[in-house]
């Protein structure tokens, strides 16, 4: 948990230093704001997660944070497309951006599936 919280937060801050080094042009603005949203929003909502009141909480939080991931993973691919900024670092983050996915999504499925388990035992 404190793990991927810091985590998330180093992905928000890495993916704000790169916003702030796209040129200045509607699409790069559009894009930069798109993923600085959603990379800020991964890191907050999964703070938010770790302090659900509830499993169904956990869940609803633990769902958004994979949308964000995914639409960070988004971002970024299309600021890749566009070459907005260094390839290396918008890559590297952009496949950082996918493994949270991954991680959240793993996370999500195994806590849906508990909650039916929960509901077919009792």
């Amino acid at each position: 948990s404190e793990h991927l919280k810091e985590r998330t937060m180093q992905f928000a801050i890495e993916v704000l230093r790169l916003v702030e080094a796209f040129p200045r042009s509607v699409p790069a603005d559009v894009i930069g704001h798109q993923v600085a949203r959603s990379a800020t929003s991964v890191a907050s909502n999964y703070r938010g997660t770790c302090n659900a009141r509830s499993r169904a909480e956990f869940i609803a939080k633990l769902g958004i944070v994979v949308e964000e991931s995914d639409e960070s993973e988004f971002w970024l691919a299309l600021a890749l497309r566009k070459q907005l900024s260094a390839t290396n670092e918008t890559e590297r983050l952009r496949r950082e951006a996918s493994e949270l996915r991954a991680i959240f999504g793993k996370s999500l499925g195994t806590a849906r599936a508990n909650v039916k388990l929960a509901k077919i035992t009792k």
